[in-house]
């Protein structure tokens, strides 16, 4: 007789009461359907907590790692462990899988700065779903970039809700000059923002610009005005952390160092729909740009345009943006070619024709040289599943 090898048994301890863990979940559940994985997702106890059963008899664990006791109890197990964040610290018996937050935050400096704003500030309360690093990485940028960034400092009273730190958030608005671009830590903090300001009659964009650190569907689209975010590689961030803990379950080392995966992009909404230029005609191109950078202009279309001479296009676009006009064009077509390879199922070709480029191979070689990828490599990693 010959005895059958029972399929790997893995255990999934991530939340999935928000789109970053659905997304982290799904990945994980389709990579382990093509390995015959068993999957025993988000289980609980009788208090709630997310938990293996004492019964499980299990070969790995991907865990989002919050708390202290949620560590001990998937150390206590002795199996192999991939963690999804950086809520904890990074012990050297588990790896670990998570958002680059350096990268998170320049991408959203450079979406406010992007759209005129000068002044910028970070709200991120301390609620238990993020860590500060997430906040740090923002105000970096923001430094980074040559300027403040005020941060806003939680009291005792935060943990309370809602109806409390209104009061101290209320007081910290009125201190910060505007327009304003904020960064809020997640959309649970981005839709608070949203609703303090509109009870302070607190016009949203023009006078502060909301956007969150993490996508989600329902947060930030049935909040009024909806909330722009950063959108997460979270598909990816499964995939990844199933390939490892597949690797470390077939006796292969735990790794040292963070797998750190970057954001996909900034899902633009009207919380951040502003251009608040100094510079009235430079505005105006801008606007021509992104109207019309998706279609394939070129900066003589700018010129034909507007009455004024390429130089001093080039000396006003890099006091406002410090950039060229020609980069200008480039990031919002590239922009919106990664946007079409995410949210459609159009081949390279069509998508070329769409965007101004003679070939898709003519694309192709573009688009890998402003994103470090292929566009076929780029859809397949981080489009939805």
């Amino acid at each position: 007789m010959t005895s059958t090898k029972r399929p790997p048994q893995v255990g999934i301890l991530v939340e999935t009461d928000d789109s970053w863990g659905r997304k982290v979940v799904e990945a994980i559940c389709k990579f382990g359907r093509s390995r015959g994985w068993t999957v025993l997702i988000t289980p609980r106890d009788s208090q709630g907590r997310l938990r293996l059963p004492k019964v499980w008899n299990g070969d790995g664990i991907i865990a989002s790692l919050r708390t202290t006791s949620s560590v001990r109890h998937v150390k206590n197990l002795h199996l192999p462990v991939v963690d999804v964040g950086i809520m904890v610290p990074k012990y050297d018996w588990l790896a670990r899988v998570a958002t680059d937050d350096a990268a998170r935050g320049k991408m959203a400096f450079e979406h406010l700065r992007d759209r005129g704003l000068t002044h910028f500030a970070c709200y991120a309360p301390p609620i238990g779903r993020y860590s500060d690093v997430r906040s740090m990485a923002f105000a970096d940028a923001v430094v980074a970039g040559g300027y403040p960034c005020a941060m806003y400092e939680a009291t005792r009273d935060d943990a309370a809700g809602w109806l409390t730190n209104y009061s101290n958030v209320r007081r910290w608005l009125a201190t910060l000059p505007r327009p304003l671009g904020i960064f809020a830590a997640d959309p649970y903090p981005a839709r608070q923002l949203v609703e303090i300001c509109s009870v302070e009659s607190i016009r949203i964009p023009d006078e502060v610009a909301v956007l969150s650190g993490d996508d989600d569907e329902l947060l930030c689209n049935v909040a009024s005005p909806q909330i722009s975010a950063v959108e997460l590689a979270s598909h990816r961030i499964g995939e990844t952390a199933a390939q490892m803990l597949e690797r470390m379950m077939n006796g292969g080392a735990t790794m040292k160092l963070a797998t750190l995966i970057p954001p996909l992009r900034v899902r633009g909404r009207h919380s951040t729909d502003i251009l608040a230029m100094s510079d009235d005609e430079i505005a105006e191109v801008l606007q021509f740009i992104r109207d019309r950078a998706p279609l394939g202009i070129t900066v003589a279309d700018l010129l034909k345009k507007f009455p004024i001479s390429r130089r001093r296009l080039e000396q006003r676009f890099r006091a406002e943006l410090d950039r060229s006009p020609a980069e200008e064009i480039r990031r919002v077509r590239m922009a919106h070619v990664g946007r079409l390879l995410l949210d459609s199922d159009k081949p390279v070709s069509t998508i070329a024709a769409e965007t101004g480029f003679a070939t898709g191979a003519s694309l192709s070689q573009a688009f890998s040289q402003h994103f470090g990828t292929t566009p076929g490599k780029y859809r397949r990693q981080n489009r939805a599943i």
